[in-house]
């Protein structure tokens, strides 16, 4: 437990140093390396143990403690603020505070939920694969959204968004579930975003630009 923290949040899955996700990539890229090593001899090997190590960074997942408080919004994702602005939550049809969070393949890409709270609804929508750096990613790109009531009574709407890359968007929650602030609650293979939507008079902590921890840095307060 970390001190000043809220408990660790129990999850109905394994919370090992290296995310289950990747378990099954990494097996192939060791036995892959292995075989290369065995055949041909270090130096041609290189590259793929290269490709080990970069798995494994890839599909880590480090343990979070989230901050107290319940009118806390926390980062659902590790990277980096691409949008803080007001803007139409497409999911609620309501105008809405959006912050987004653009995940390059170097960051961890567990998602965690942003608030304590209840699903309300999830929505899945197909789509593009185009750079999810771009503000149209979030319109055109595969996506999955979750409406969360908080325990405040604001409605959140917590989005992954593929990416370039990305395809594969992993939610493990459904209508009904209840989550703690920074529970791991899905993951997207390789490189994507997450959107918030927040009620307008949410209050900012994040600028364009910042650096965020999953589950630790605070994006916004709810009033």
């Amino acid at each position: 437990m970390c001190i000043g923290m809220a408990p660790p949040t129990k999850t109905p899955w394994p919370h090992p140093l290296i995310a289950r996700e990747g378990w099954g990539h990494l097996f192939f890229a060791l036995v892959l390396a292995l075989a290369v090593t065995g055949f041909a001899g270090w130096l041609w090997a290189l590259p793929f143990w290269a490709f080990v190590l970069f798995v494994l960074q890839f599909f880590r997942d480090p343990a979070r403690c989230a901050p107290v408080g319940d009118k806390l919004v926390l980062a659902p994702a590790d990277g980096r603020i691409v949008a803080v602005e007001k803007t139409e939550d497409p999911w609620l049809k309501r105008e809405a505070l959006k912050i987004s969070v653009f995940m390059n393949v170097f960051n961890v890409h567990s998602n965690r939920s942003p608030v304590d709270g209840e699903v309300l609804g999830q929505w899945y929508n197909p789509g593009k694969f185009i750079n999810a750096d771009l503000d149209k990613a979030s319109t055109e790109n595969e996506r999955n959204a979750l409406h969360i009531r908080a325990t405040n009574g604001a409605d959140v709407t917590c989005v992954q968004v593929a990416g370039l890359i990305a395809r594969r968007i992993l939610c493990y929650v459904e209508p009904g579930d209840r989550l703690q602030p920074g529970q791991r609650y899905g993951f997207i293979r390789f490189g994507s975003r997450v959107d918030v939507y927040l009620p307008t008079d949410a209050r900012p902590r994040v600028a364009l630009g910042d650096k965020t921890r999953a589950g630790e840095t605070v994006l916004a307060e709810l009033a």
